[in-house]
């Protein structure tokens, strides 16, 4: 029995091998582009001064 679990595990481990060396593991690549606004006026959290 632990000899079936040995060699299942190095099967296994065989496999991922194989996978990670033969599989398609490429990045899908893409242009990303977000507007930004720089300098933009902070709203001021207290409210106005009116004292």
């Amino acid at each position: 029995m632990l000899k079936l679990l040995v060699v299942l595990i190095l099967a296994g481990l065989i496999g991922l091998a194989g996978y990670a060396y033969f599989g398609d593991m490429a990045p899908v690549q893409q242009e990303v582009r977000h507007p930004l606004t720089l300098d933009a006026p902070t709203p001021d959290p207290a409210g106005p001064a009116g004292d």
